[in-house]
């Protein structure tokens, strides 16, 4: 495997975790409403908590926390139209480019942050379509 999405320094994870966790509480691991800053990449919830420098209130990344941003991080994008709630988990717009960005990305989180869940209600991408 390849080096490149290895952090600098070794980070130590707990071993995932499949805890089913809804969209709406997602929601709320925003680190406003919640200690915990949740980011969720193609339905698995990753704990950016730590890294407050990046994803931090005011902070760039902010917009990611608290939904599935597979939409953005696809896109390389933090425009209000792919971070938005009602969309931000529908990756089902991505060309084949923007997909393995997007795998790359969920390497690199898988690398650094521990996995604390399964998004259990991802909506159907045919209900995306209609917005």
């Amino acid at each position: 495997m390849s080096d490149k999405f290895q952090p600098k320094t070794a980070v130590q994870l707990d071993p995932p975790r499949d805890d089913p966790i809804t969209i709406e509480e997602l929601s709320k691991y925003d680190g406003e409403q919640s200690d915990k800053m949740y980011i969720a990449i193609k339905g698995t919830i990753f704990d950016v908590s730590h890294n407050i420098k990046a994803y931090g209130i005011g902070k760039g990344y902010h917009v990611l926390v608290g939904r599935d941003a597979s939409r953005a991080l696809g896109k390389s994008s933090l425009k209000p139209e792919d971070t938005d709630l009602a969309v931000s988990w529908d990756y089902s717009v991505l060309d084949e480019r923007q997909l393995k960005v997007l795998d790359d990305w969920f390497t690199f989180f898988s690398n650094r942050y521990n996995i604390v869940g399964k998004v259990s209600n991802i909506p159907s991408t045919s209900s995306a379509a209609k917005n």
